[in-house]
C-alpha cells in the first residue's frame, strides 16, 4: 500500500510493506518455513525539493544455538583384571584392562568375582551422571528371557542375596577423565538351578543394566544404598534411559 498527501508546503509519503510465505499443506497439518514481517514508514520532504530515499532490508538473523542431549549410548563391560594380592584395591587393579569381543564367551567358576562396569559413550559434558537402576542376570542374551537373579535394585545391591553385589566407587582418582559416567560393581559367578529339581544347571549367565543419566542441575544425582533411604528413587533424570548387556560368561566346574 503506497499513499500520499500534500500539506504545509510539505509531501508525506507512506508505503506499508509486508512479506509472503509459502504454507505446505499435508494430509494431517500445514507448516511454513518462511518468516513474516510487516513494515510501515513515513517520509516527510519539501514540496519544493527533490530526495532520494534508500531502503535496505536485512535478513532475520538465525536464531541462538540449542544445547540438546543426543541418543544415550552406554556400554557394558567386563573387566579381566584380577585382585588377588592382600589389601589391594579392586577400583585400582581389577579394572586396568577389559576383555574383548573376541574374549567371549568367557568362563568363571563358582564365587569367582566378574567385574562388571557400565559407563556412557560418546558424551563429554561433566556435569551428567550415570545413574543404574536395576541389573539382573540371565541364562540367554535376552535381557526379557527367564529365569532371572537381581543383582542390584536401584543401584543398590538386591538384598535376598547372600553374597551381595559389591559397589566399587569411581572417584577422581580413579584416573578417569570423566568419573561420573561410570559405575562399577563386583557380582560372584553362580549358577542358575532347576526350579523342581533345584540341581544346578551350569549354564552360561548374561549381565543387564538399566540405566539412565542424571542432571544435578534439577535435583541430588547421589544414589544412597542406606536401608533409611533404600527405596528412594531419583528424581532428577533427564528421560534418558537404556539397557545394556554383557556378553556370555560360562561357569566351569
Amino acid at each position: 500500500m503506497v499513499s500520499s498527501s500534500y500539506c504545509s508546503g510539505y509531501v508525506v509519503y507512506e508505503n506499508r510493506m509486508t512479506s509472503s510465505y509459502e504454507v505446505g499443506i499435508g494430509p494431517y497439518g500445514s507448516i511454513t518455513r518462511d518468516s513474516h514481517f510487516e513494515f510501515l514508514f513515513q517520509c516527510r520532504y519539501s514540496g519544493t525539493s527533490v530526495e532520494a530515499l534508500v531502503v535496505e532490508v536485512n535478513s532475520v538473523p538465525p536464531p541462538p544455538p540449542v544445547a540438546a542431549p543426543g541418543p544415550l549410548r552406554v556400554e557394558l563391560r567386563l573387566a579381566n583384571g584380577q585382585c588377588v594380592t592382600k589389601g589391594c584395591a579392586e577400583g585400582d587393579e581389577a579394572y586396568t584392562s577389559y576383555y574383548s569381543d573376541a574374549d567371549y564367551p568367557i568362563t568363571k567358576v563358582l564365587r569367582e568375582p566378574v567385574y562388571v562396569e557400565v559407563h556412557i559413550m560418546e558424551r563429554t559434558d561433566p556435569n551428567i551422571v550415570l545413574t543404574l537402576g536395576r541389573c539382573w542376570t540371565t541364562s540367554t542374551p535376552s535381557p526379557l528371557s527367564l529365569p532371572q537373579w537381581d543383582l542390584l535394585i536401584d543401584g543398590c545391591p538386591y538384598q535376598d542375596d547372600r553374597y551381595l553385589t559389591t559397589l566399587v566407587p569411581v572417584t577422581g582418582s580413579s584416573g578417569l577423565q570423566f568419573p561420573t559416567h561410570y559405575k562399577r560393581f563386583v557380582v560372584k559367578m553362580f549358577t542358575f538351578v532347576d526350579p523342581a529339581s533345584l540341581a544346578a544347571l551350569k549354564e552360561t549367565i548374561f549381565i543387564h543394566c538399566s540405566t539412565e543419566v542424571c542432571h544435578p542441575s534439577s535435583g541430588s544425582c547421589e544414589q544412597s544404598c542406606t536401608r533409611k533411604r533404600r527405596d528412594t528413587r531419583i528424581k532428577a533424570v533427564s528421560g534418558e534411559q537404556t539397557v545394556v548387556s554383557s556378553g556370555e560368561v560360562t561357569l566351569v566346574m
